[in-house]
């Protein structure tokens, strides 16, 4: 499978997500980060961007509420190339109506190969990684060549 280095630059577009039994863990979370987090363009769904945005005093561009198309915006935005990493503290002890969005945009998330913390620990890893502080070449894999070969499988 072919790639190209894609560029993300020093201030990186961070997606903030959260279920409801985990806001308050991301907003703890960010709290102790928050001098990281400014550094940053931050973007959240519905009501865990206007949390953010509220408790921390950062600028944070809002999306839909989850439910409602947020995590679809989102997992665009991903694949547009408009957003270079995802913060998504899920509740995995809950099933959610909106479960096919949330694999959806994991699913992106993979596909595009940008940096995801699904949990407190995995997010601290990547904040204090020195890749979060300057640019980096972010791998992104060329899909089309498999997709070709599945469809001539197929026929």
């Amino acid at each position: 499978m072919s790639q190209n280095t894609v560029l993300l630059p020093e201030h990186k577009r961070v997606a903030l997500v959260a279920h409801d039994d985990r806001k308050q863990d991301l907003l703890e979370w960010a709290r102790y980060n928050r001098e990281a987090l400014s550094r940053h363009f931050l973007y959240g769904t519905g009501t865990t961007g206007s949390l953010m945005q509220r408790e921390l005093g950062l600028p944070v561009t809002p999306f839909m509420s989850g439910p409602l198309g947020g995590d679809q915006q989102i997992g665009a935005k991903i694949a547009e190339g408009t957003l270079d990493v995802l913060i998504f503290f899920w509740d995995p002890l809950e099933s959610h109506p909106h479960d096919p969005d949330v694999r959806a945009l994991l699913r992106v998330a993979v596909l595009q190969n940008i940096p995801v913390a699904m949990n407190r620990s995995t997010a601290d890893f990547l904040f204090s990684s020195p890749l979060m502080a300057g640019e980096y070449e972010r791998q992104k894999y060329d899909y089309a060549e498999r997709l070709q070969r599945n469809r001539r499988i197929d026929i």
